[in-house]
């Protein structure tokens, strides 16, 4: 039997669209489950401060169709220190706190796991990150509502890219994955799309810009991930400018527009899935995990496993993306 009797709950690190999804659902789990709830503001940060409160079945009211946080999220340098540590504990003990859910990516999970050797205390993560980048989920809480956003923006692009015969470099969100790029960028019908995954071939691209561009399109779309090696969409464009000034080049960054925004359906019901799974997997004695999806069913991963192990882009779709660009 659990002797759990008090949860704390943070976001952290950038904001996801379905995070505040989740925080309702851990928030109503708990009370469900008779255990007293606390929302931590400003992530590990709040937890230093003693910026805490705890929560009640009223406070998630009509937040599961909004974007960002309602518990606001902010990354902490005083965490990653000992002392840091030391006052984030003594706050969550003064109130009795057992426990911690913790939404966001893999620098939340890296702080988590640390907080949770070092103080022996349970706690589960949810994976929330527009990126999906990572190892333990299918998908990760707003990577579907930024894919969306994305591919909205860029069917937009393409009509004024159309009319005037351009070649546009789109950069979205993607530092160390291209996942984001590479759905959309299919989605959108994309000719190319470059990710950080995959070394750039300037000669393969330059090849499709004399040939296909060149003899078959009126327009042309080229997706970029951020993390591209070569440095992003401006760096690309220069680059193809130079070589090619018969075309008319423009780049458009899609930047933080990709984070906001109400979340899709499917990342709410995922969210909510996952929200309620973090408190049974609290109550079951679990630790150190992060709660996924696979195979369209909930699964545990150790933090270690889901920190070490890198997700692989799916090759399929990297061959289907040169296949469908001719």
């Amino acid at each position: 039997m659990s002797t759990l009797k008090s949860v704390g709950l943070l976001t952290s690190g950038g904001d996801a669209p379905g995070m505040n999804a989740a925080i309702r659902a851990v928030v109503r789990g708990c009370i469900y489950h008779n255990l007293r709830i606390f929302g931590i503001r400003r992530g590990y940060q709040g937890m230093i401060d003693d910026d805490i409160e705890e929560m009640q079945s009223n406070s998630v009211s009509n937040i599961i169709q909004t974007g960002g946080t309602i518990l606001k999220s902010a990354r902490s340098m005083e965490f990653k220190t000992a002392e840091g540590r030391k006052k984030a504990f003594e706050n969550l003990r003064k109130r009795g706190i057992d426990a911690l859910v913790v939404i966001g990516g893999d620098g939340t999970f890296t702080g988590a796991r640390i907080f949770g050797e070092e103080y022996d205390m349970p706690i589960v993560g949810i994976p929330g990150t527009i990126d999906n980048d990572l190892y333990g989920t299918d998908y990760t809480i707003g990577y579907d509502t930024a894919l969306n956003t994305v591919v909205e923006a860029v069917d937009k692009i393409r009509d004024t890219a159309t009319a005037h015969s351009r070649l546009f470099f789109i950069e979205v969100m993607g530092r160390d994955a291209g996942f984001l790029a590479l759905r959309s960028g299919i989605a959108s019908g994309a000719e190319a799309i470059l990710v950080p995954e995959v070394k750039t071939d300037y000669t393969q691209l330059n090849h499709f810009l004399e040939n296909g561009f060149k003899k078959s399109k009126t327009s042309s779309i080229v997706l970029v991930a951020e993390g591209d090696e070569i440095g992003g969409a401006i760096k690309i464009a220069e680059k193809v400018g130079k070589a090619h000034p018969e075309y008319d080049v423009r780049v458009t960054i899609l930047g933080h527009i990709q984070r906001g925004g109400s979340p899709s359906a499917f990342d709410r019901v995922s969210a909510s899935r996952l929200g309620v799974s973090a408190v049974e997997a609290l109550l079951a004695g679990k630790r150190s995990i992060m709660v996924g999806l696979s195979n369209k069913e909930v699964i545990h991963t150790p933090f270690s496993q889901a920190l070490k192990n890198k997700k692989a882009l799916n090759p399929q779709l990297l061959e289907l993306t040169n296949i469908l660009s001719i």
